[in-house]
Order: structure tokens, then C-alpha cells, then sequence
């Protein structure tokens, strides 16, 4: 768990790093402001309603105590291991098996388990996920998502900037020489730097997850309970899939399992690992 918080702290800071490296290289210290202050609002906004909108977009109901009263046993039974505020739980209604955890703090936390989920899975396995939701709870996963978004998209912001200088030739920083940074340099600078920091927040996110397995397996007592969970859950979602539109795509690192089609790139551009190395991780946590 220590190489996964460092590998967070590490990643934070390449943000961090190509974030100044590329304010720095463009020259553009007005641009660089506003583009912080507009990408530290939408953040802000989204770090404080992030619970409300995922909710509302997957049309997640609460669910009735009564007739879930064995997932909130199981939950509130997890939380207490967890010594965190039983969360608000909501139902999604698909066949797809997933779950995700969303709000700004443990104590404005919600839990959402699909209908799927439930069907697909017996108390072991299904415990195993809840944990795994918890997990992100515990480790403040949210606030940590919204930093590096954040990040990323100054980052991006300041490289459209730079695109459009290039094009029309109004943007353009100096060297350590005093001289103009060149149109070409400029252009291949703007793509590229967006490019670094979607896949340095991939990163993350995969680093979040394992974390975020370990301590469900702990807050449960049961890594092989999650591990054939995840092994379930990957099956299902690739007969079930959900259709990827709009802003849904920027809420799939929420999710248990992906839960759209991957395709291209996967292992750099995919917000969570691959399901064969969670489970061999959380298998050799049993051992």
C-alpha cells in the first residue's frame, strides 16, 4: 500500500512539474492564471456536487431499508471495520454488475451498487466490493481525483492556448536566451502536454484502485471474495456495456470495473489496471 500512496505522490507531482514546464516554455503568465482560476472552479464545483451529478446521470434511486436491509447490514458492518459514517446507499438499475462510491468527504459519502450486482453475486463476493467502495472512501479518493483533474486540465487549457497562439501567431514564450520559441515547437509542445497529463492521471486512477482493493480485503477479512468478484464483474460488463456519451465517459473511473468497451492504447489509456493483476495481487495478500 506505501508503493501505491508514493506512486500517487510521485504522479501528483509530474503534473505538478509539466504543468509549470509548459507555463514556463509558452511565457504565458496571464494565460497560466486564468486558466488555473477557471480549472480550480470547475473543480471546486465538481469536488462539492461530484455526488449529486454522478447520481443524477445513472439515475440512482436510494435505496428502501427494507428491501435492502442485507445490504446495509453489510455495509454498515464493513464501515464500522472501517471505522468511517454509514454512507447514503443508492440502487442503478442495469444488468450491468458494477458499483462506485462518490462524495466529497466520508461523512457526505454514497455507496451505488447496480442491479446487476446483485444479482450476479453471492454475500462473499458482493461484501468484497462494498469494501472495495469503502476503501476509495477511506483513502479520500474523490478529493484526490479532483486534484489531479484539476491539474490536467490547466494543463490542457494552457495547451489549447497555445495551439491557437501558434495558428495565429499571438502566443509565444522565450527561452532562457530571450529568444521566441518557434511555431513548430509550440504546436508539438500543445499536444504532447495534454497527451502526458491524461496519461499521468490514468495513472492515478489505477494507482487509487489497487489501493483501494488492499483495503477492502482488509476492511472484509476476505481478498478472495473481491478477486472473484472483479473476475465475475469482467465478464458481465463485457456482454453488458454501457453506451459511452457525453460526460458519462469522465465518470468511469468511479466505477468498481470500467464501465464502457475499452479500446486502442488500454494500458496507458485506461482509468483502471487489468483485472488479471488486481486479482493476482489480492491473491497473494491471502497467501
Amino acid at each position: 500500500m506505501i508503493t501505491n500512496h508514493i506512486k500517487t505522490v510521485l504522479l501528483l507531482g509530474g503534473l505538478t512539474g509539466l504543468l509549470l514546464f509548459i507555463g514556463r516554455a509558452i511565457g504565458g503568465q496571464q494565460g497560466l492564471l486564468i486558466g488555473l482560476i477557471l480549472a480550480g472552479a470547475m473543480n471546486f464545483f465538481s469536488y462539492w456536487f461530484s455526488d449529486k451529478i454522478v447520481l443524477f446521470i445513472y439515475r440512482a434511486k436510494e435505496a428502501d431499508k427494507k428491501q435492502y436491509a442485507s445490504l446495509y447490514a453489510l455495509i454498515k458492518e464493513i464501515t464500522k471495520s472501517a471505522e468511517l459514517p454509514m454512507p447514503r446507499v443508492f440502487i442503478v438499475t442495469t444488468p450491468q454488475a458494477n458499483a462506485f462510491a462518490t462524495g466529497r468527504n466520508p461523512k457526505h459519502a454514497a455507496v451505488a451498487v447496480t442491479t446487476g450486482i446483485l444479482q450476479l453475486l453471492n454475500e462473499k463476493e458482493l461484501k468484497g466490493v462494498l469494501a472495495h467502495e469503502v476503501g476509495h472512501i477511506k483513502n479520500r479518493d474523490i478529493l484526490i481525483s479532483s486534484v489531479a483533474a484539476m491539474l490536467a486540465g490547466v494543463i490542457s487549457y494552457i495547451a489549447m492556448m497555445a495551439r491557437w497562439g501558434a495558428i495565429f501567431g499571438g502566443l509565444g514564450g522565450r527561452d532562457e536566451q530571450g529568444r521566441g520559441i518557434n511555431i513548430l515547437e509550440l504546436l508539438v509542445l500543445s499536444i504532447i502536454a495534454p497527451l502526458m497529463a491524461m496519461i499521468i492521471q490514468f495513472a492515478i486512477s489505477r494507482s487509487r484502485e489497487y489501493l483501494a482493493d488492499e483495503a477492502g480485503a482488509r476492511f472484509c477479512k476476505d481478498p478472495e471474495g473481491l478477486a472473484i468478484a472483479l473476475e465475475k464483474i469482467h465478464s458481465n460488463v463485457a456482454h453488458h456495456p454501457f453506451q459511452a456519451v457525453g460526460t458519462t465517459e469522465a465518470t468511469a473511473h468511479l466505477f468498481i470495473h470500467n464501465p464502457f468497451t475499452a479500446k486502442g492504447l488500454v494500458s496507458l489509456f485506461s482509468t483502471h489496471p487489468p483485472v488479471e493483476e488486481r486479482v493476482r495481487r489480492l491473491r497473494a495478500m491471502k497467501r
